[in-house]
């Protein structure tokens, strides 16, 4: 298998099929671990954060993975719109309230701009809640045309981000 490095950002706040939030979040990396032709090569720890957007919501349960991948980013963004369909993941309004989110980050050094995929995550670098477990498992991280994670993060507001 020809891999790229893939890193996903995973994220809940209400409960689901595999319990409370922090199961969810617990499950999700189980899961993609066992993706095709993918091997989960590191994760972050837990981090509790406040919500984004809509505010009258549970605070999240946040991790970021490593994945070395031979699936494609189209192909992976598939599958990890299916394990977010498994999960109960309903779509009811911008920044909801969810039982799993799976935001693919970065794939290699790729950048793609399209109705279907962007690539890096458009807003990562304004969040403490994916930089801070980014940076934990991945120090030298660099978002294309952004800059170290590590520098990102420390101009990030962190105070609503706290590891578990």
């Amino acid at each position: 298998m020809s891999a790229a490095t893939a890193y996903v950002g995973l994220g809940s706040n209400l409960g689901g099929p595999a319990g409370d939030a922090r199961a969810q979040v617990l499950s999700a990396i189980e899961e993609l671990a066992s993706l095709p032709r993918t091997r989960l090569a590191a994760r972050s720890g837990l981090y509790r954060s406040a919500p984004v957007g809509y505010r009258a919501q549970p605070e999240f349960v946040n991790a970021v993975v490593r994945l070395e991948t031979g699936l494609a980013p189209v192909e992976l963004l598939e599958e990890l719109l299916a394990l977010e369909r498994r999960h109960g993941r309903e779509r009811s309004f911008r920044d909801a309230p969810r039982t799993l989110d799976l935001d693919l980050l970065l794939y290699g050094g790729v950048a793609i701009s399209s109705g279907r995929l962007t690539l890096p995550h458009p807003r990562m670098h304004q969040r403490a809640f994916v930089l801070a477990p980014l940076v934990e498992i991945a120090p030298d991280a660099v978002i294309p045309a952004r800059g170290a994670a590590a520098d990102l993060l420390r101009a990030c507001s962190a105070r609503d981000v706290r590891r578990e």
